[in-house]
């Protein structure tokens, strides 16, 4: 299952996020990847986010992977996070890695 969001992730906007991550999570058990290629910012809310789903998706032993554009992979990186995040560096590399 491809998430794709735009826009920010940002203390604004995590409530929502995880609301609906967390919603579509408890209705099935499929791997999931987050697009944020298009997102414009994220922050410290948004990354926590991230991790909160990571772990949720640890939980039910499904697969987890994150791609970005420059700006989110520059922030996950500074954090170190690419490891527990599974970064990966465009859909289609992310898509292949659920393939395999």
């Amino acid at each position: 299952m491809v998430f794709h969001f735009t826009g920010q992730l940002d203390a604004y906007s995590e409530k929502q996020f995880t609301s609906y991550i967390n919603e579509v999570l408890a209705s099935n058990s499929l791997s999931v990847v987050i697009d944020l290629s298009n997102i414009d910012f994220i922050d410290s809310s948004g990354l926590g986010a991230m991790v909160q789903a990571a772990k949720e998706c640890n939980k039910g032993k499904r697969s987890f992977l994150v791609v970005g554009n420059a700006r989110v992979i520059q922030t996950i990186k500074l954090v170190r996070l690419e490891e527990f995040l599974h970064l990966a560096p465009d859909l289609a590399t992310a898509l292949n890695k659920l393939a395999a």
